[in-house]
């Protein structure tokens, strides 16, 4: 079990034990344009799947607050997305999240690969309920870093364009898992053509245009050595 740490806009601080961490996935609110996604993905031997959205089971220590991720090849990369996680005293925090996937996998099992990588999570948060009237406006960005050479941006689109917290929130209360220590990640927007996705820094932000506020992460990606053997 790990243990997030985050602080609130005001000083406060909350701890929350994480019990269960969940990704969404294919998680577009104009779910035709998801449909031909999946596709899209189909024709690159990434496996299709069953339902729209997706919600995939994660193991519990893969949440991590860190700025080092190990990656055992070059075929990894992260998803911009934010996280919804319910405290200890039960309350839904919304903070910035990126999901490391592993590509070469993936082509086998999304969940799979899914269970390859961290879950990034921000050390800040706001409570859901603070942002859920302007929700929509906020903007989920990100770029990435190959070697010295200047950040890309990779992922910009405000969070209309995903299923909304409240969504998922029903999802996890008809499924009985809204519960303190839950995790759930929201799945990731389109990436901009051209841009390398297999790089070795990311960085991702959530910008608050109404209150001027912004949670940020940033992490390396450190790729391991061959295995000997």
């Amino acid at each position: 079990m790990s243990t997030l740490n985050f602080a609130l806009p005001d000083g406060e601080r909350r701890s929350v034990a994480v019990r269960r961490l969940f990704n969404a996935g294919y998680a577009g609110r104009a779910q035709e344009e998801v449909a031909a996604h999946v596709a899209e993905l189909a024709e690159l031997g990434v496996p299709a799947p069953s339902v729209t959205p997706a919600l995939y089971p994660v193991a519990p220590y893969l949440a991590m607050q860190t700025d080092l991720v190990p990656a055992q090849h070059e075929r990894t990369s992260g998803e911009a997305e934010w996280a919804v996680v319910i405290d200890d005293r039960g309350d839904p925090l919304l903070t910035v999240a990126c999901d490391h996937t592993d590509r070469a996998l993936e082509v086998h099992g999304v969940a799979w690969s899914k269970n390859a990588a961290p879950d990034v999570l921000g050390a800040q948060a706001w409570q859901l309920a603070e942002v859920t009237d302007h929700l929509d406006a906020i903007q989920l960005r990100a770029w990435v870093r190959h070697g010295d050479g200047p950040e890309q941006l990779i992922q910009d689109a405000k969070l209309d364009a995903l299923l909304p917290p409240s969504y998922w929130l029903d999802r996890l209360r008809e499924l009985d898992l809204l519960t303190p220590g839950t995790v759930l990640l929201s799945g990731t927007v389109a990436m901009v053509p051209g841009v390398d996705q297999f790089a070795d820094d990311w960085r991702v932000e959530l910008a608050d245009p109404v209150t001027g506020r912004t949670l940020e992460l940033a992490y390396a990606v450190d790729r391991l050595p061959p295995p000997i053997g």
